[in-house]
C-alpha cells in the first residue's frame, strides 16, 4: 500500500499505522473525525494544516430515527385516545357525577362492569357513544375561538411563545375568554352525553349550536324552572378550566425537567455520553410526551371533585333524564335546586359525604387504564415494526470501504 507522505506527516509517532481509504489531502478534518478515529483505532491523531475543506459529518444513528417514529406514533395514539376512545368512560363518569341520588357511587371500577353489561343488553352498542359528535364540535369550536381571539388581539396562543410575564398573562386571558365563550355550548354538549337514549329523542348533529345560543339568549332569566343563568355558570367553569390548565403546564414543565436531569445523569455514568443537540431531539420529544401524559393523568384525578360540582350546575333545570346506573335497566330524572357553586358543594357534602364528590371515579380509573394500555400497545407494535424494517448493520471492520462508510458521510 502506498500512502502519500503529506498524509503520513500528520500521524506523528504512529506513521506505521494506516488510516482508512478515502482521505482527500485538500479536505479538512475536525474534532468529530479525530474522536471517531480514536474510538476505533485506539490512539489520538493530531490534525495538521494539510487538510483543508468542509467538515466531516457522521452518519445518523438509525436508533434515533426509530425513537422518533415511536414518539410520533405514541403522540397520535394519545391524541386519538383522549378525544375519541375515552368517550364511553366520559359518558359513564358524567352520568354518575350528575346523579345526586345515586346509591352506588362506583368509586371502584369493578362495580361499573355489570351495569355496563345490562345497559348494552337493554339498549344498543352506541349507548356509551352518545354525544360524541357534539363533544368533538365543542373541542373544535374551542380551538377556533382561541385562534380568532389570538389573531384579533395579538395575544400568544401557545404558552411556549410567551417571553415575558405580560405575554403569559395575555395567554391566560385568551384561554379564559375562549372558555367563557364556549361555556353555553359545553353545557348543551354535556346534556347530550348524559341523557338516556330510551327516554329522550336523539339530538341532531348541530343541535348543540341551537341549544347553546338559547342559553346565551337566556343570559339572565332562563325560561326553564330551576335552570341557572349562564352567567352564574361561566365563572366557575372558567375558573376550573384555567386552574386545571395552569396546574397542567406547571406540572408538565417540572416533570420534564426531572426526567431530563435523570436522563443526563444516566448518560454521564455511561461511556457513550454524547450530548449532541441533533441526537438528543428525539429523546427530548419522548421526555416531553411522558411529562404531558403524567400531568394529564394527575390533573384529571386532582380536579375530579370540582368537575362534579360544575357538571351538576350545568345540568340543573334542563329536565334531563339519565340512565340509572344503580341498576342499568331503568332511567331517572335529575331534580336539583342548587343556588350556586358553594351551595352545591355544601349540599353534596351534607347529603352524600365527601365520597359524593367522587361519584363515578371508577370510570375515570378505567379511562386512564385504557389510555395507558393503548400507549403501551402502540409502543410495542411500532417498536417491533421498526425493528423488522431496520436494515442489517454491516461489520465496521470487514473491509476498508466499510470503515470509510462508517467514518464519513
Amino acid at each position: 500500500m502506498t500512502i502519500d507522505c503529506t498524509i503520513m506527516a500528520g500521524f506523528g509517532d504512529h506513521s506505521g499505522y494506516n488510516r482508512p481509504f478515502g482521505l482527500d489531502p485538500n479536505r479538512e478534518t475536525n474534532d468529530l473525525y479525530d474522536t471517531r478515529y480514536q474510538q476505533i483505532y485506539g490512539y489520538h491523531t493530531p490534525i495538521t494544516e494539510e487538510f483543508q475543506g468542509p467538515p466531516l459529518v457522521m452518519d445518523e444513528n438509525p436508533d434515533e430515527d426509530n425513537n422518533a417514529y415511536i414518539t410520533t406514533a405514541i403522540s397520535v395514539a394519545s391524541l386519538l385516545t383522549e378525544n375519541l376512545l375515552s368517550h364511553p368512560f366520559i359518558v359513564l363518569r358524567r352520568q354518575c357525577q350528575v346523579h345526586n341520588n345515586l346509591r352506588n357511587y362506583h368509586i371502584v371500577p369493578y362495580t361499573l362492569l355489570p351495569v355496563v353489561v345490562r345497559l348494552h343488553r337493554r339498549q344498543d352498542v352506541t349507548t356509551l357513544w352518545k354525544g360524541i359528535g357534539s363533544t368533538c364540535i365543542v373541542r373544535g369550536l374551542n380551538l377556533a375561538v382561541e385562534d380568532a381571539v389570538a389573531k384579533g388581539t395579538g395575544w400568544p396562543k401557545e404558552v411556549n411563545k410567551c417571553n415575558s410575564v405580560l405575554q403569559f398573562v395575555q395567554h391566560i386571558a385568551l384561554k379564559s375568554l375562549s372558555l367563557a365563550l364556549i361555556t353555553p355550548f359545553y353545557s348543551a354538549s354535556l346534556v347530550e352525553t348524559v341523557q338516556s337514549d330510551i327516554a329522550s329523542d336523539k339530538p341532531a348533529l348541530f343541535d348543540v349550536f341551537r341549544e347553546g345560543f338559547v342559553r346565551i339568549l337566556e343570559w339572565g332569566t332562563p325560561s326553564k324552572g330551576r335552570m341557572l343563568p349562564i352567567w352564574a355558570i361561566v365563572l366557575p367553569t372558567v375558573a376550573l378550566g384555567v386552574s386545571k390548565y395552569i396546574s397542567h403546564i406547571t406540572l408538565r414543565s417540572l416533570t420534564a425537567r426531572i426526567l431530563r436531569f435523570q436522563q443526563r445523569h444516566r448518560h454521564e455514568l455511561s461511556d457513550s455520553y454524547n450530548y449532541s443537540k441533533n441526537v438528543q431531539n428525539p429523546l427530548i420529544e419522548d421526555i416531553n410526551l411522558k411529562a404531558n401524559i403524567f400531568s394529564f393523568i394527575t390533573m384529571e384525578i386532582l380536579f375530579y371533585p370540582v368537575e362534579t360540582i360544575i357538571h351538576r350546575l350545568h345540568i340543573q333545570g334542563t329536565r334531563t333524564i339519565i340512565d340509572n346506573l344503580d341498576t342499568g335497566t331503568s332511567v331517572t330524572p335529575i331534580l336539583t335546586g342548587y343556588e350556586g357553586f358553594m351551595d352545591c358543594y355544601n349540599t353534596t357534602i351534607a347529603r352524600e359525604g365527601i365520597s359524593g364528590l367522587y361519584k363515578g371515579f371508577g370510570a375515570l380509573v378505567l379511562q386512564l387504564v385504557a389510555h395507558i394500555s393503548i400507549i403501551k400497545l402502540t409502543t410495542i407494535v411500532v417498536t417491533e415494526i421498526t425493528n423488522l424494517l431496520k436494515p442489517v448493520k454491516s461489520p465496521t471492520n470487514s473491509d476498508d470501504h466499510t470503515q470509510q462508510k462508517y467514518l464519513f458521510n
